[in-house]
């Protein structure tokens, strides 16, 4: 009888198939979970938030102070979990979006996306300071121009308190491996290094909600979508001296 120990080694290939297919077992059944919980929570939170504020509106004028400050809690509390959920919602999609890698003229693509966050911020005295020689990379033109929106977004808010704000965008080639690099930074608020670990964490927070809005979702969904391209993400920044973050294209994109 042959022994356990005798049996023939696993070939490399085979392993690494059976540990991809694992892998993407997991990855998957997470992002159903994710998707599940979100969907899962929405009734039973739309009831809290609707009847709630039917209290205000039916009865708030004959509940003292205390308690209209109680409900008013309550309201906020829920849509702040409301946004939570559809942070999770998004990132649960980020997986299973089809990647269908192009030439894609990230010139248009920036311009794009800054024209639109501009219309979206009119009150704001924003300054863009665009190459104008931002190359063509290899990507999925819409998860590269997700990331890019989270990433020019989180520019303009957190240049809030910059009159004005000042975002620049430039990129560089690396000679010695030929990888793009693209820049974007801005004089913002920037953040304190020593809270580094936290910014790709979800729901990471490194400011207020008093502050700055958000959920701590958007550098998340940002790095997931760019790992999805093959790309990655690098920041720096210090305490009110703004951030730079960088994002790699491999040489060939």
């Amino acid at each position: 009888m042959r022994r356990m120990d005798d049996q023939p080694p696993i070939p490399p290939e085979q392993a690494i198939a059976a540990l991809q297919a694992e892998l993407a077992a997991l990855r998957a059944e997470m992002q159903e979970f994710a998707g599940t919980v979100s969907h899962d929570l929405r009734a039973p939170l739309r009831h809290i938030t609707s009847y709630a504020q039917l209290v205000q509106e039916d009865a708030g004028e004959q509940l003292d102070p205390e308690v209209q400050g109680f409900l008013s809690t309550i309201v906020d509390s829920a849509r702040h979990m409301g946004a939570l959920l559809d942070g999770l919602s998004q990132l649960s999609r980020v997986g299973v979006h089809p990647v269908y890698l192009e030439s894609v003229a990230l010139q248009d693509l920036v311009q794009t996306i800054c024209d639109r966050l501009a219309s979206q911020y009119p009150q704001r005295v924003l300054r863009w300071d665009i190459a104008s020689d931002l190359p063509v990379v290899r990507s999925d033109a819409q998860l590269l121009g997700q990331a890019l929106e989270q990433v020019l977004g989180n520019a303009v808010k957190f240049t809030a308190e910059r009159t004005p704000g000042v975002i620049r965008v430039d990129c560089v080639r690396d000679g010695a491996d030929g990888s793009t690099l693209l820049q974007i930074q801005d004089n913002g608020a920037g953040y304190n290094p020593a809270q580094q670990a936290k910014l790709f964490k979800v729901f990471g927070r490194l400011h207020s909600a008093q502050q700055f809005a958000g959920v701590g979702m958007g550098l998340v969904l940002a790095c997931k979508l760019l790992q999805r391209v093959g790309a990655h993400i690098a920041i720096e920044g210090a305490v009110d001296a703004g951030c730079t973050v960088c994002i790699g294209f491999p040489a060939g994109a």
